[in-house]
């Protein structure tokens, strides 16, 4: 007995569908490999830029900063290479001129007095 057209149509629709979806995965999936790369290409940058501006007492007062508070570390580098490229440093900055960028930096945090009665 032969099969039903109405299934015949129905297995070609499922195959061209599954097909698409292999399309798309195989493209999304170069277009997170390039995001990838660039991401990896603009880190690698920073840190030359990095590298080249800041002292070694400098670079390891950023970097421990970096593991306390990644979220900062990474606003700090953001704004030390933004400062490079705009051609506002002169020489490279110490241990001292990095303390005070921190401080300039650092949100203002909240203190809380506790009294008792």
């Amino acid at each position: 007995m032969s099969e039903n057209p109405d299934d015949e149509r129905l297995e070609e629709l499922r195959e061209k569908k599954m097909q698409e979806l292999r399309e798309r995965e195989q493209g999304g999936g170069a277009d997170a490999e390039a995001q990838q790369q660039a991401q990896e290409r603009a880190e690698a940058q920073q840190e030359a830029v990095l590298k080249q501006y800041l002292t070694d007492g400098a670079r390891q007062r950023l970097n421990a900063v970096a593991m306390s508070k990644p979220e900062f570390g990474d606003k700090v580098k953001q704004q030390v290479a933004a400062l490079a490229q705009s051609g506002r440093i002169q020489g490279q900055i110490d241990e001292e001129q990095m303390r005070d960028l921190l401080k300039e930096l650092q949100p203002d945090q909240q203190s809380f007095d506790i009294r008792r009665r």
